[in-house]
């Protein structure tokens, strides 16, 4: 029933930007938090941004200074404004969100999208 759809993936040059969204649709039950984490080929999956329903902000050291992760509360839709990217940013990234329920919480995963950096 709960569906998260991601977009914004794409090819670009080194130093480049992206911007990815993720919109979640069929829970009525309260956002936790939102995020996004990637996957490159043949490395373990990373945790790369994440924003609680407060508004704190989290990221990855790598991505310091270069990523903004923000959301509408409204559209309950999270994004990633990736600047200055680098090859090694090259991934597929998955946005994950957070709902609470009484005594835990469920996650939901999007299909992911990729992220292709060229030198």
């Amino acid at each position: 029933q709960v569906q998260l759809v991601e977009s914004g993936g794409g090819l670009v040059q080194a130093g480049g930007s992206l911007r990815l969204s993720c919109a979640a649709s069929g829970s009525s039950n309260p956002i936790i938090a939102m995020g996004w984490d990637r996957q490159a080929p043949g490395k373990q999956r990373e945790s790369v941004a994440a924003i609680t329903s407060g508004g704190n902000t989290n990221y990855a050291d790598s991505v310091k200074g270069r990523f903004t992760i923000s959301k509408d509360n409204a559209k309950n839709t999270v994004y990633l404004q990736m600047n200055s990217l680098k090859p090694e940013d090259t991934a597929v990234y998955y946005c994950n969100v957070r709902f609470r329920r009484i005594l835990t919480y469920d996650d939901y995963w999007g299909q992911g999208t990729q992220v292709t950096v060229s030198s």
